[in-house]
């Protein structure tokens, strides 16, 4: 980091001397995606000629004229049109490694040092099973969560499952047609699916349902209201043990029946200011801002999706209130919902308006057969996914070195998953493929996993040999070395882009070197070498440690 800023505060002063003034933080400066291209590569010459009046390669010559020596840096080249590139001293690289192996937070940043961040993210809607879709919010939510940690914020874990509304009303109305046990996690599914079907097909049952619905709001019928608190809790514990097997805990948990009288309120209290009545319903308006009009109090009296978030949101920052960032993770599909809702909310909340306030969207999971819908009933759970791929991986631990191969399972199992999920962009659709998932070769969570135990493996061994890491400055900068260095940057562009999908894309990089490098090399060859090769080792295992930790996986220390 501290040479970054060196070579942005040489540039911008170089750049000055040409007639362009430019903060120091404001100079592009980026990784070459090929390293036979240097460590850092700026366009600023082409980005800045016309500025300066000149041609973008005489710009470029005439910066690196000025630029003399920068520390740290060993060669400054130009390429093409005036691109300007940076090559790395031995000793920052050995630096970098040294860091790596001494410090337990390799990679950890203070960009968002101070920060008070609360993260809404999984928020199933209960009384069904938690499909494989809704596996998404969790993994991309519980990746952010920890990259702004390693960033140094405070960070509230917060989840706000839908324990009452429409929902819950499709499916109390077909437990009771169905006679199902309401303990029974596919009795719950089931019911969903013939309640469903019966709102939307069936004029009797969507007035039979839309009854129930306002009977459970209003809690006027103990046995409708004792069936879908049974219901509720049966979806919980499922959901609780999902949660435990992909590392998440959450901070709080606000159920839509709290938020929803809460919201009523707040918008019943705006009408004129912030809100509209309309034919019997009470609605934002927000066609002047680019928006649409979207109803918060429905004809009947009760609160939609919409005023309960703003309840939600009271609730949140009555828990939090130093928050200084609020961030919702849910399905692409919401985008245009909740801008509405957040312009609503702006406006509701003094003060808000100056914070951060985000919908992150997360894209579609598919398999071969399309994308499932538990509203079909062709929906496969989070559970039985898991399950799966726990059996396949069960059969491959049964090989390996490690002791608790159940556990080894299970965290082969996650990797499989959420490797799978956080290597697309947020709000990108994904398809799962099983085989690909669980390979140990090539893009993949348990490849990952491999590397950071083949590594772990070596440093067993030096150990065993006596063979203390130790960082030799003049050495030859390696692919690896370089590669280390980026790590910290990696995390820092990751948490403020909000993109697990960069770290997951450096890790794969960092493991194939690691490969490579390992089967040309031979690191205990008894010379006076293998000590800086151990170090280089011990770096990649704490930088693929610590990487994995960002986007939720373990790492098994033997394979």
């Amino acid at each position: 980091m501290e040479v970054k800023k060196a070579i942005q505060q040489a540039l911008s002063e170089a750049l000055k001397r040409s007639g362009v003034e430019i903060a120091p933080r404001d100079v592009p400066l980026e990784f070459p995606t090929e390293l036979s291209h240097g460590d850092y590569a700026t366009g600023i010459a082409l980005k800045y000629a016309k500025e300066a009046d000149t041609a973008p390669r005489a710009l470029a010559e005439k910066i690196v004229a000025e630029l003399g020596s920068v520390e740290g840096i060993s060669k400054i080249d130009i390429a093409g049109p005036g691109f300007i590139n940076f090559y790395l001293s031995a000793g920052v690289l050995a630096g970098s490694v040294k860091d790596a192996v001494e410090t337990d937070r390799w990679g950890a940043n203070s960009y968002l040092q101070g920060q008070v961040v609360l993260i809404e993210y999984t928020s199933p809607n209960l009384f069904k099973p938690l499909h494989i879709g809704n596996l998404v919010g969790n993994i991309l939510g519980e990746s952010l969560s920890r990259l702004m940690q390693f960033s140094g914020a405070h960070v509230e874990r917060i989840n706000y499952p839908s324990d009452i509304g429409l929902t819950v009303a499709k499916g109390v109305w077909g437990l009771r047609k169905t006679s199902g046990d309401p303990s029974d996690i596919k009795a719950l599914g089931e019911a969903y699916r013939i309640g469903n079907e019966g709102y939307e097909n069936d004029p009797a049952a969507k007035i039979e349902i839309d009854e129930v619905n306002k009977k459970l709001y209003e809690d006027t019928d103990p046995q409708l209201s004792a069936l879908r608190k049974a219901g509720v809790e049966t979806s919980r514990r499922h959901l609780d043990a999902i949660c435990e097997q992909l590392g998440t805990k959450f901070d709080a948990e606000i159920f839509e029946s709290e938020a929803a009288p809460v919201g009523r309120d707040i918008v019943l209290a705006h009408v004129g200011d912030v809100f509209e009545k309309s034919d019997g319903a009470i609605v934002y308006k927000g066609e002047s801002e680019g928006l649409h009009t979207r109803v918060f109090v429905n004809s009947a009296g009760l609160p939609t999706y919409e005023a309960k978030d703003v309840g939600n949101f009271e609730l949140k920052i009555g828990k939090f209130p130093d928050w200084t960032s609020s961030f919702v993770v849910t399905g692409a599909e919401q985008s245009e919902y909740f801008k509405v809702v957040i312009a609503a909310i702006k406006k509701l909340f003094p003060g808000a308006g100056a914070k951060t306030i985000r919908h992150i969207p997360t894209g579609f999971l598919t398999l071969t057969t399309g994308k499932m819908s538990s509203r079909k009933g062709n929906v496969l759970t989070g559970e039985s996914l898991l399950m799966d791929l726990e059996k396949s991986a069960n059969e491959r631990a049964a090989e390996s070195r490690a002791s608790d191969k159940t556990r080894l399972a299970k965290d082969v199992a996650t990797a499989a998953i959420k490797y799978q999920l956080l290597k697309q962009g947020s709000g990108k659709n994904m398809m799962f493929d099983k085989e690909k998932a669980l390979s140990l070769e090539g893009d993949s969570g348990p490849y990952l996993q491999y590397a950071h135990a083949r590594a772990r493996a070596i440093l067993e061994k030096a150990k065993e040999q006596n063979v203390v890491a130790t960082f030799d400055v003049g050495a030859q900068p390696t692919e690896l070395s370089r590669s280390l260095h980026r790590f910290p940057e990696v995390v820092e562009r990751a948490a403020a882009e909000h993109e697990p999908h960069l770290i997951t894309n450096y890790l794969l990089q960092i493991a194939s070197e690691f490969n490579s490098w390992y089967a040309k090399e031979q690191i205990l060859d008894g010379t006076a070498t293998a000590a800086h090769k151990v170090a280089l080792t011990a770096a990649v295992a704490r930088t693929l440690k610590n990487g994995l930790w960002l986007l939720g996986i373990p790492a098994p220390e033997k394979m």
